[in-house]
């Protein structure tokens, strides 16, 4: 199975957000390759949250082009089997921490906005960091930080506590 046809799976499988699930499915009618970077419509990204529930903290990137602190994610690759596996990716890539395991249920969310690249169709998951977590500075990293739950308001935008948000709400349950 391709990527492309992996993302149409989860989408669909994804009960959540329904007109914004519905265009990105859309999008990915219209766009054979709106998986990819190059396509200049948009593409589909993958984004990892990664998150300490024994602490109640989570990590944040300072992004380097963005200056504004993220949870983990970028472009798919065509390496990537799987959405799931480029969240995971991402979220290993950018923060240092080994042993990162997505949160069970599939995407916690879907998030839509414009980068400097493109419409950006984020398929948002989060992933438990291990208690021995170490993390390390990516080249696309400013910094790297671990905020307390009721930090993220502070330094974070609406997208990433909504995430945060959502991320607790499928702990809890």
């Amino acid at each position: 199975m391709s990527l492309y046809d992996d993302a149409v799976l989860v989408l669909k499988g994804y009960e959540d957000q329904a007109d914004l699930r519905q265009t990105y499915l859309e999008h990915l009618e219209t766009h054979p390759d709106g998986m990819w970077k190059a396509c200049g419509h948009g593409h589909i990204t993958a984004s990892a949250l990664v998150i300490d529930p024994a602490r109640g903290r989570v990590l944040l990137t300072l992004h380097k082009k963005l200056r504004m602190w993220l949870q983990m994610g970028g472009h798919c690759e065509p390496a990537d089997d799987t959405l799931a596996a480029a969240a995971l990716r991402e979220g290993t890539e950018e923060s240092g921490v080994a042993g990162l395991t997505l949160l069970p249920g599939g995407p916690v969310r879907l998030d839509r906005h414009h980068t400097p690249c493109a419409w950006h169709l984020d398929v948002q998951y989060a992933a438990l960091a291990p208690a021995d977590a170490v993390e390390a500075i990516s080249d696309e990293s400013l910094d790297l930080r671990w905020f307390a739950y009721d930090e993220v308001a502070d330094v974070a935008d609406d997208s990433v506590v909504r995430l945060l948000e959502a991320t607790r709400a499928r702990l809890a349950a």
